[in-house]
């Protein structure tokens, strides 16, 4: 099967790109997750959050929004201990804050705020790139969808991290046009913002 070249290094890589890259992801949890993570990652490989994501969701409480607002400096302290994750106590006080930032909102405006948020900005017309260079690292819609988190609060999610987690949550569609792994059945649209 014919991959997008940054797959091709290790089966760990193949499987989350065959599996899961480019598929729809929705809900508040499992976004959460993803911008975590995805900011965990900012200055590391992917491929480092990858073999970890196991002991990131242990350690973050399955990344359950309300368990992880609920942190105290314990949990902390903790987390800052926990060898199985990226240890960066800045990157861990921001998935917490976001946290309390995503608590609040659901609390606010209920279950469902941060899926509404995220996929409001999926474009409706998205070209799959023909090579690896054409692959943008940040687009007008992640720039304009990591400004409306930051004025919601969240913080850890700039330009090219927020266009990260749209190609992994489907937002976005850059396997190459001649990637052989069957394709999503494309982004389901949000009935609007937040």
């Amino acid at each position: 099967m014919r991959r997008c070249p940054w797959a091709e290094a290790t089966p760990d890589l193949q499987r989350y790109h065959d599996l899961e890259w480019g598929r729809p992801v929705r809900g508040d949890v499992p976004l959460f997750e993803r911008l975590a993570l995805e900011s965990f990652q900012s200055g590391l490989s992917w491929l480092i959050i990858l073999r970890k994501r196991e002991a990131f969701r242990e350690a973050f409480a399955g990344f359950e929004i309300e368990r992880v607002a609920a942190f105290s400096e314990a949990d902390r302290e903790r987390l800052l201990r926990d060898t199985g994750i990226v240890r960066n106590a800045r990157k861990i006080d921001t998935t917490i804050d976001n946290a309390r930032t995503l608590a609040a909102l659901r609390a606010d405006r209920g279950d469902g705020v941060l899926d509404r948020m995220i996929w409001s900005f999926a474009p409706d017309v998205w070209p799959r790139p023909a090579t690896a260079a054409e692959v943008p690292s940040s687009s007008p819609a992640s720039r304009a969808l990591a400004e409306a988190l930051r004025a919601l609060g969240i913080r850890g999610v700039g330009p090219t991290t927020m266009h990260a987690a749209m190609q992994a949550c489907g937002l976005v569609d850059d396997h190459l046009v001649w990637c052989e792994v069957p394709r999503s059945p494309g982004p389901a649209r949000s009935p609007g913002p937040a």
